[in-house]
């Protein structure tokens, strides 16, 4: 056995750990490499910078005295492969040209938050560094679309960044509004009052709001077929 040398003295780099790591995850975890694993992912992804913070494979692979007490890659993926199964990390699949990256965040509020946004499709090609750039969180029509109509799915999600590419964000949230006040929570209703809004003026037709079957008559596109009345 090799023995340690002991911690150096004086004031020496700490990184936190969650009191709650201690007293419910640590007894649940039964494979040593999956505990060097996720201990490792908890100090390196506090050495990041950013709202959203998230390790890879490299960021493992690339630490070799970490690397040689996990034995080897194999090993490593073994410990990956727990951790996410258990949920203490989670891990996002993002397809960057032809090779998928993995994404590992730790699964507090932050790294959950970050975790939804990739798994939403919200993210963009980033540096070499960072090749995942998570978009910020997007606490308006986002936020009140799962408030008010229902769960916020990736094709859902595709379909409010194209309405926000079509629509100034005022008209659709108040939109939104109006449907949330006359109890109709469905998107037809929505694009029927923003396209509504785009033919004939928002001035003149803010008091002109759609009922339910001016939101079947004027809804079209893509995701027509996928939404019911």
């Amino acid at each position: 056995m090799t023995k340690s040398s002991g911690f150096l003295p004086g004031k020496q780099p700490t990184f936190a750990v969650y009191a709650q790591f201690i007293s419910d995850l640590l007894p649940l975890i039964d494979n040593v490499t999956e505990l060097k694993v996720t201990l490792y992912a908890m100090w390196a992804i506090q050495q990041r910078e950013g709202t959203f913070r998230y390790l890879l494979r490299r960021d493992f692979t690339a630490n070799t005295v970490f690397m040689a007490g996990v034995g080897g890659e194999a090993a490593l993926d073994e410990g990956l492969t727990r951790a996410c199964a258990r949920e203490s990390l989670l891990c996002a699949k993002v397809e960057l040209g032809e090779t998928p990256e993995h994404l590992y965040f730790i699964n507090t509020e932050m790294g959950r938050a970050a975790f939804e946004q990739v798994r939403l499709g919200l993210w963009q090609p980033g540096s070499e560094r960072l090749p995942v750039e998570i978009l910020p969180e997007r606490p308006n029509i986002y936020r009140l679309y799962e408030d008010h109509f229902g769960q916020l799915t990736p094709m859902i999600a595709d379909m409010l960044k194209d309405t926000e590419k079509d629509f100034p964000l005022s008209w659709i949230i108040e939109a939104m509004r109006i449907a949330v006040a006359k109890n109709v929570r469905n998107w037809r209703f929505v694009q029927a009052i923003l396209d509504r809004w785009q033919r004939e003026g928002k001035g003149n037709a803010v008091d002109q709001r759609p009922d339910e079957r001016d939101g079947k008559r004027y809804i079209s596109g893509e995701y027509a077929d996928f939404l019911e009345w």
